[in-house]
């Protein structure tokens, strides 16, 4: 294989005009988290995506043996400690019904004194359909708002509108019908991926989380919740960690999130384990208020492309929003539905 592409901050570089757009986008996902116990009928204030909380829980992410050249200078240890949030992607918080089958599994990463090394907030699909930073920007905010007050439909068909040819690739589509044939399927199944890029060190990477002998029926009758805490009290849960590294952009391009790499093989470099009944209590107040946010992470380890910019400051703005509210009710126990 050639040599990796090292990261350079080109990859990040947003225009005036999209700068512009992205305060306008900060001050919608502030008013959301504000209104967000009234969008979503509980006691707290919730995140703007990824509300709903299946399940906290601590783990281990164990480094392959022997561990491939390129990552040791980044991992002194052969075992770190972790915590895991296992989500729902829907930014409300739904009591009826089934749940849309887009989750999340978040990994904090940590050193022997609990501070943070990485957070990875991986997805079960792995592309994002959208390039184009302004689109972005602009349904995200249409999004924020149309959950605390009533909107014009009108403009709401034309932020869909700009966004519709972006579903009709072909990638995304083939992702798209193989999600729904799994919908029913046990969460914890899923494989989990990071979507945008990261670093690591000089180099970028994309991460895949792959699970080991979760039955993909498990706890069918039941609700997502309480199937999760119900496997993870009585199972133990272990997952393979692979990461594909970008060689050149014509392969694996960093700004393209429509499309799957190609032509970077899968590198295994650990595994994530839970042990049965390692669960949190995911109602405490310290354990909802946890951050993901994975530009909290090493300079090594951070974010990497246009999109993926937007997420730290948006992280940042719903993050200091949440715990500006939630810090008055610490030590209580939130309302989970």
């Amino acid at each position: 294989m050639p040599e990796p592409l090292r990261y350079n901050r080109k990859f990040d570089e947003l225009t005036e005009k999209e700068k512009v757009l992205l305060e306008i986008n900060k001050k919608s996902i502030a008013d959301f988290v504000e209104q967000s116990s009234s969008v979503s009928d509980v006691n707290y204030a919730t995140r703007n995506a990824h509300a709903k909380t299946y399940a906290v829980a601590k783990g281990r992410f164990q480094i392959s043996d022997p561990v491939p050249e390129f990552l040791q200078p980044f991992f002194d240890k052969k075992e770190y400690d972790i915590r895991v949030r296992l989500s729902n992607a829907h930014p409300k918080i739904t009591k009826k019904g089934k749940d849309i089958p887009a989750y999340g599994f978040a990994v904090k990463i940590m050193n022997d004194h609990g501070s943070t090394i990485a957070n990875y907030p991986l997805v079960n699909f792995p592309l994002f359909p959208i390039n184009s930073v302004s689109t972005f920007l602009k349904l995200f905010t249409y999004i924020n708002r149309s959950f605390i007050k009533k909107l014009n439909l009108f403009a709401a068909a034309a932020q869909f509108l700009k966004v519709m040819p972006c579903l009709f690739t072909i990638p995304f589509l083939k992702n798209a019908v193989q999600l729904m044939m799994k919908k029913n399927h046990f969460m914890l199944s899923f494989s989990y991926h990071s979507v945008g890029t990261y670093r690591l060190g000089d180099h970028m990477a994309k991460i895949k989380l792959v699970p080991k002998s979760v039955e993909k029926h498990f706890g069918k009758s039941m609700k997502q919740r309480l199937s999760v805490e119900a496997y993870l009290t009585d199972h133990n849960f272990t997952a393979d960690v692979y990461i594909q590294l970008c060689y050149d952009l014509k392969n694996q391009p960093v700004n393209r999130l429509n499309v799957e790499w190609k032509n970077s093989p899968f590198i295994k470099i650990g595994v994530v384990s839970i042990d049965q009944g390692s669960l949190l209590d995911p109602r405490d107040c310290s354990n909802e208020l946890l951050s993901f946010n994975p530009f909290e992470s090493k300079n090594v380890f951070q974010p990497v492309g246009r999109i993926q910019r937007l997420r730290e400051e948006a992280y940042q703005v719903s993050v200091q929003t949440r715990r500006k509210i939630n810090k008055l009710l610490h030590g209580y126990k939130f309302l989970f539905m």
